[in-house]
């Protein structure tokens, strides 16, 4: 039922973690308020119990991050004068794994020739090929070990490339790898999605979509860790988020953990953090405590490294 892609690259660049200030989490507003701003403890513990397994001191930091596809209308914000800004990200946060959005061929190149440390997957989702935006996944190769990929289009017919599902404007896709953690052996299920921006059912069955297949790799694959990143173009809360939460336990990070630092949005436009906006997300199954979660609403060099920001979660690691 699902197409499975070629690997188009790999990628390196020598990261340090460094240390870095950001400005405490603001209160909850808008949709959000209309649910707990904590999961509960109950819900927390009964997916631990189902999925929980043995970490270690060591931790992960996974990422989702729109980088914003490379549109020659935006000025100074143009992909040529932003490229540094988002290594920048990768390198600041230390970044293990995780999901991108909004990525053309040229950027995924750019990627796979200058963060070498790093290997990229995925296809354009016009063609499954180089056409159309990626949302492809990414890992330390130091770290993990792709078994396989494939790529789900968030339609009527996930297999078919260029799929458009419902009332959504533009083909949509997902991507999954299922990857080796190296140090422990423990298999990793990791997706990186992007949603439509308009079609509201589009929005409620791609979760379906999503859910389908994530319930069948979890059964084949004995249980893995999950990890989705994503823009999911709709805030927390709705229809949307609760469509990928009410199985297999992924739960929105944010959510779960009190340590939370940044905005309670994702959006900037280039411009400004728009209040309330947090479209984009690490959902995770809760077999890894999740330590902290950042929302980085940084300029480098005078400037957002995109439009949105970059959500970046710190896992307790397997061992």
């Amino acid at each position: 039922m699902w197409k499975s892609g070629v690997l188009f690259g790999i990628i390196l660049l020598s990261c340090q973690a460094s240390a870095l200030t950001f400005k405490s989490g603001q209160s909850l507003s808008g949709a959000e308020q209309s649910g707990p701003a904590i999961i509960t403890k109950e819900q927390i513990a009964s997916c631990q119990k189902e999925n929980g397994i043995s970490t270690s001191s060591d931790s992960w930091q996974a990422m989702s991050f729109n980088i914003r596809y490379d549109n020659s209308g935006d000025g100074g914000n143009a992909w040529p004068k932003r490229t540094h800004k988002v290594a920048q990200i990768f390198s600041d946060h230390n970044v293990d794994l995780g999901g991108l959005q909004e990525v053309l061929h040229n950027q995924f190149t750019w990627l796979q020739q200058n963060l070498t440390d790093y290997e990229f997957v995925g296809v354009g989702r016009d063609d499954g090929k180089t056409k159309g935006e990626y949302a492809p996944i990414f890992f330390r190769k130091s770290k993990f070990e792709m078994l396989s990929f494939d790529t789900v289009w968030l339609s009527e017919t996930p297999d078919v490339p260029g799929s458009k599902g419902w009332d959504a404007a533009l083909p949509r896709i997902v991507t999954f790898a299922t990857l080796r953690d190296k140090a422990s052996d423990k298999i990793v299920l990791l997706g990186s999605a992007h949603y439509d921006h308009r079609g509201t059912q589009a929005k409620l069955n791609s979760g379906k979509v999503i859910q389908e297949y994530v319930s069948k790799k979890i059964a084949s694959l004995n249980n893995p860790i999950v990890i989705l990143a994503g823009d999911f173009n709709d805030t927390s809360n709705t229809g949307t988020t609760r469509a990928i939460e009410n199985e297999n336990c992924l739960l929105d990070s944010y959510r779960v953990t009190k340590d939370k630092s940044g905005p309670n949005s994702t959006w900037n436009g280039f411009r400004s953090v728009a209040a309330f906006e947090r479209i984009d997300y690490v959902f995770t199954n809760q077999a890894l405590p999740i330590l902290a979660h950042v929302i980085d609403d940084r300029r480098i060099d005078g400037g957002f490294p995109s439009d949105h920001l970059p959500v970046i979660v710190k896992l307790a690691a397997p061992k």
